[in-house]
């Protein structure tokens, strides 16, 4: 009992922290985004989009080996039968392999990548000298990247999410000084010159993380040792999250070059700012779950298998609510949001930003179940059928240009995958850790749709009965009473009785006790 709770309190404390960084970084990145827009202008900035489309259509690989460090250094540190040694040897095996990662991904990206800028792309052609040089910055930035992953998988499965909130901080304030800086420059060419800026950024945060790693985690620092043994074993695991991982460029990336193949980097630039609010607002729902997924791991390793069938089912309805109360409001206020964030709104924004919202809602619901699989080791059937089921999106999203619909179809078709996916998720992971797929619906599916229903059904029409009164009076009460259905609900119908003694505890000790004490 005690374990659980301690377990429970670093979760808290380090979703704490996770939030303090997210908060940060929405405020500092939306602004950023701006800034950068008005610096590049709509094309450069569509064509910045793309460039990072065509590095990343590579950089899967390194998406999957972040996947498979930190579930070996996870659960090494669950199992009772770990040391020392053991660790180190899980974490030099995994920097070598991205070492030879990054040389082999900085070659077939640089191939591939001028082929496609001098050959497929459309963008102007005084803009290609600036976009060939673009992808090398591209290209270095995710070397460092790839590079990092190792030491950042240290700093999740350790729990010290204090530290990414401070770098992440401090990350969020570079990027915000390179779009200042690049949108004050008449000298240089402002696309490289962003590119350059964003690399050189990338590699004092790379700089900063090594440094913390190996003052705090004896595995980081040392005398190098590599097991042939664990490195085929990692490159196992690593190569079936490839296949999701390769699913996740293609519905990103791919369908980046897709809508700059059929409509120009106008488009690119709607979708890049759309994606940007997406990114924004599933942070603070990935931010919790960063918080959650070592400890999922943790008591997989130790066999507390109820405990852990209790974070899934907390951490996935939690999440779905977090961001179903962060976007709701936006994504009836879009069109006066972005009016106000960006000034000039770029054709198909505003339905981008609807649809990607609603996208990100049902895709919270990912990574708890996943990390649950990914624990166990058996994921072999597991990701051929997500992955497969994962890349319909892009040759369905390409049919459906094919035939005349608008570029809106894409993300039409990507959210009815995602929900077909997520129930294959849940009939494919259950049984592999003792699960009840009615225990998942139940604690998850209904208790989400009692608060995601009748939160529409309220503040819908409300939002409709307010249409022609001032914008800033109607966004007020828009967000005011969506976000006070979608608490209330919550507490009524999502809390345990427990839970609910503990939140009114909280709030008796700490908030209204500081109140009475100010008074």
């Amino acid at each position: 009992m005690l374990d659980i709770q301690s377990n429970n309190k670093r979760i808290a404390k380090n979703t704490l922290f996770l939030y303090m960084r997210m908060i940060m970084q929405l405020a500092i990145g939306l602004y950023t985004s701006r800034v950068v827009l008005h610096a590049l202008g709509v094309n450069d900035y569509g064509i910045y989009n793309v460039i990072g489309g065509v590095v990343a259509i590579f950089s899967f690989i390194n998406g999957s080996m972040s996947t498979a460090t930190n579930r070996y250094l996870s659960f090494e540190l669950g199992s009772k039968d770990s040391d020392k040694t053991r660790m180190r040897q899980v974490f030099c095996t995994a920097e070598i392999i991205h070492i030879v990662i990054a040389i082999i991904f900085v070659l077939i990206s640089e191939v591939v990548g001028i082929l496609y800028i001098r050959n497929v792309m459309v963008l102007p052609d005084e803009r290609i000298y600036a976009s060939l040089w673009l992808l090398q910055f591209s290209l270095f930035t995710s070397l460092i990247q790839i590079i990092s992953v190792p030491y950042n998988a240290a700093i999740i499965a350790h729990e010290r999410m204090s530290a990414f909130a401070y770098i992440a901080i401090l990350e969020a304030v570079f990027q915000l000084s390179i779009a200042i800086l690049v949108d004050d420059t008449y000298i240089f060419d402002r696309l490289i010159l962003y590119g350059l800026l964003q690399m050189i950024s990338q590699l004092i945060i790379r700089v900063i993380y090594g440094l913390y790693c190996n003052r705090h985690f004896e595995e980081t620092k040392g005398k190098w040792l590599f097991d042939k043994k664990l490195s085929t074993e990692i490159s196992k695991f690593a190569m079936w999250i490839m296949n999701g991982s390769l699913a996740v460029v293609g519905y990103t990336q791919g369908l980046n070059l897709l809508l700059n193949f059929f409509f120009g980097p106008a488009v690119n630039a709607a979708r890049g700012l759309a994606v940007t609010v997406q990114t924004k607002m599933s942070g603070f729902c990935s931010n919790f779950q960063m918080a959650v997924k070592p400890q999922i791991t943790k008591q997989y390793a130790a066999g507390s298998y109820s405990y852990m069938h209790t974070l899934v089912y907390n951490s996935s309805v939690y999440s779905v609510l977090l961001m179903f109360f962060l976007s709701f409001p936006l994504m009836l206020e879009s069109s006066f949001v972005l009016r106000i964030w960006l000034g000039e709104v770029p054709e198909y924004t505003q339905d981008f930003v609807i649809l990607t919202l609603c996208v990100s809602i049902i895709e919270s619901l990912r990574d708890p179940i996943n990390t649950c699989i990914h624990a166990t080791g058996n994921i072999k059937k597991f990701q051929l059928i997500e992955g497969t089921l994962s890349l319909l999106v892009l040759p369905l999203a390409y049919v459906a240009l094919w035939a005349g619909y608008g570029p809106v179809s894409v993300f039409v078709v990507q959210f009815i995958i995602f929900v077909l996916l997520q129930v294959v998720r849940v009939f494919l992971v259950c049984p592999a850790i003792s699960m009840r797929k009615r225990d998942y619906f139940n604690n998850i599916v209904i208790k989400s749709l009692f608060v995601i229903i009748p939160s529409v059904i309220i503040v819908v029409p409300l939002k409709f009965l307010l249409n022609g009164t001032n914008e800033v009076v109607e966004f007020f009460i828009v967000g005011f009473s969506s976000c006070l259905c979608v608490l209330g609900l919550t507490y009524f119908l999502v809390l345990s009785k427990d839970d609910k003694k503990k939140l009114m505890a909280y709030c008796k000790n700490h908030i209204f006790k500081y109140n009475c004490m100010k008074l």
